[in-house]
C-alpha cells in the first residue's frame, strides 16, 4: 500500500486545515487508518485513528474536540480536519494503514506516508 498525505501548509493560530491521505495499491477498506504526527526535536506522536469500516474513531487528548478523522472508502482516501489549531500542533504530519485493528502506537501500523508539513503561526 502506497500512501501519500497532503494540504499542509502555514496556517494562524486559531484557524483550520484539512489534510489529506490517498491511498493506492492495498484493499484500502479492509485498513484501520490512523494520523500521527513529529515535531522537531520529538518523537512521532499519536493524533487520530479510525476503524476499518469507520464505525470507531479514537484521538490523542490534546485534539480532541479539535480534530477530526474521516474516511471516503470509494475514494481511498481518509482525512483529518483540524479547528483551532495552536502553535504547538505545529510538526510533519502522517498517514498510516494498519492490516489489524487501529492502535495508537508507531509500531501498529504497517505502512507510511511521506508526511505533510503543518505550521501554526502566533
Amino acid at each position: 500500500v502506497q500512501l501519500q498525505a497532503s494540504g499542509g501548509g502555514l496556517v494562524q493560530a486559531g484557524g483550520s486545515l484539512r489534510l489529506s491521505c490517498a491511498a493506492s495499491g492495498g484493499t484500502f477498506s479492509s485498513y484501520a487508518m490512523g494520523w500521527f504526527r513529529q515535531a522537531p526535536g520529538k518523537e512521532r506522536e499519536f493524533v487520530a485513528a479510525i476503524e476499518w469500516n469507520g464505525s470507531s474513531t479514537y484521538y490523542e487528548d490534546s485534539v480532541k474536540g479539535r480534530f477530526t478523522i474521516s474516511r471516503d472508502d470509494a475514494k481511498n482516501r481518509v482525512y483529518l480536519q483540524g479547528n483551532s489549531l495552536k502553535p504547538e500542533d505545529t510538526a510533519v504530519y502522517y498517514c498510516a494503514a494498519s492490516r489489524s485493528r487501529y492502535g495508537s502506537r508507531v509500531g501498529d501500523y504497517d505502512y507510511w506516508g511521506q508526511g505533510t508539513q503543518v505550521t501554526v503561526s502566533s
